[in-house]
């Protein structure tokens, strides 16, 4: 083998995790988890099932490696965002707000709110796997935008988890509806307006407009 040639490769090779994560994603999305085979993932990624096994043990470790590849990099990048942010909390939800739709709404990962809540509840392992990497993780990004909007007096007193919670809710449906019913509906929504009316509703809701924050 010349080096062009062992150089191509391991590009080749070092390019596959991702080959078969995007085939994993795409699969599980449009089949689910419990029916998506390793066989599947692998006919799909271009690959041989041998050739899994040298990157992933299981499905269970492709699911797992799926999350930290397309979910986790977008939380860490919205810690570090709050974190050198400058403007006001209601700008700073408002913006990560439409980052979340924007990376995940109107893209196929718009799936993955309806395989988690109708699959990984039979896979405990995995269902803590999300709700430890995702779902707290998440909800810490609100309640900290939250806290910083109250102690700055911009919003008003709500209990920080349950906030977190109502805010996140509309989106989640939003994206569960996009990739069920909205298919078939003759006048699908106008996602853009689903979000915004939203957010507007969200910091409605939260600001004082000039008052205490305590009443």
């Amino acid at each position: 083998m010349s080096l062009l040639e062992t150089q191509r490769w391991q590009r080749r090779s070092s390019e596959r995790p991702r080959e078969i994560l995007d085939a994993a994603l795409e699969l599980f999305v449009e089949k689910g988890f419990t029916a998506t085979r390793l066989d599947d993932i692998a006919k799909c990624a271009g690959v041989s099932k041998g050739s899994l096994y040298r990157y992933f043990d299981n499905k269970e470790a492709i699911f797992k490696a799926t999350i930290r590849e397309n979910i986790v990099p977008q939380i860490e990048e919205a810690e570090t965002y709050i974190e050198e942010f400058s403007g006001s909390a209601s700008e700073l939800l408002s913006i990560l707000l439409q980052r979340w739709w924007q990376n995940i709404g109107e893209t196929k990962l718009c799936g993955l709110p309806k395989l988690i809540i109708s699959e990984v509840g039979n896979f405990p392992e995995l269902a803590r796997f999300y709700n430890d990497e995702v779902i707290t993780r998440g909800r810490m990004l609100l309640t900290q935008v939250y806290q910083l909007g109250f102690d700055r007096g911009e919003f008003k007193a709500y209990d920080p988890d349950s906030l977190a919670r109502l805010i996140m809710a509309p989106l989640l449906f939003g994206a569960i509806w996009k990739s069920t019913i909205m298919r078939y509906e003759p006048f699908p929504m106008n996602e853009e307006q689903y979000l915004n009316d939203h957010i507007k509703l969200v910091l409605s809701g939260l600001s004082t407009n000039g008052q205490n924050n305590e009443n």
